[in-house]
């Protein structure tokens, strides 16, 4: 067990039913995550989806619709962050009229926390703008430095 997982929560205004379609289902994935991807939401299916450009490649691991996915994580043709080298665990829980989603990303490199951490507060937001409208196009997330690189002063990167 990782130790120290990353971890995001939002709040949907959508019931757990229709949450969990944003996570199973290709077309509504796209809308909040991706541009593309190929989804088979059962025991050891494809998850594959690109993201801004980077090829996130796993598996669904374990699905209790619509409580619980684990989906393994990883990047095809990395060797810092493999397929399947990272697990991601999505729980959703009825929450008022809406939804409670928690997650956690176990298994991350430790120069891959910090990345993944922005990138699911990103997304989660998406998640919850799609589940209640339209997120429209993906504008990115706020780049963060490499870890251990200092910024110059004056120079900032902005998207």
């Amino acid at each position: 067990m990782d130790a120290d997982p990353v971890t995001a929560t939002v709040h949907i205004d959508a019931p757990p039913e229709r949450v969990w379609d944003y996570f199973t289902k290709p077309g509504m994935l796209v809308r909040w995550m991706g541009e593309y991807a190929v989804l088979e939401p059962e025991p050891g299916g494809q998850f594959t989806v690109n993201v801004q450009g980077a090829p996130v490649r796993g598996r669904f691991l374990r699905l209790d619709p619509p409580r619980l996915l684990l989906i393994s994580w990883g990047y095809a043709g990395s060797d810092r962050l493999p397929p399947g080298a990272s697990t991601v665990e999505i729980r959703l829980t009825p929450d008022g009229t809406g939804t409670r989603v928690d997650l956690e990303h176990r298994q991350l490199p430790a120069e891959e926390k910090s990345g993944h951490g922005v990138g699911w507060v990103h997304y989660l937001a998406r998640l919850a703008a799609a589940a209640t409208g339209e997120a429209g196009p993906d504008p990115g997330m706020r780049q963060l430095p490499p870890l251990g690189a200092e910024r110059a002063p004056g120079r900032h990167r902005s998207r």
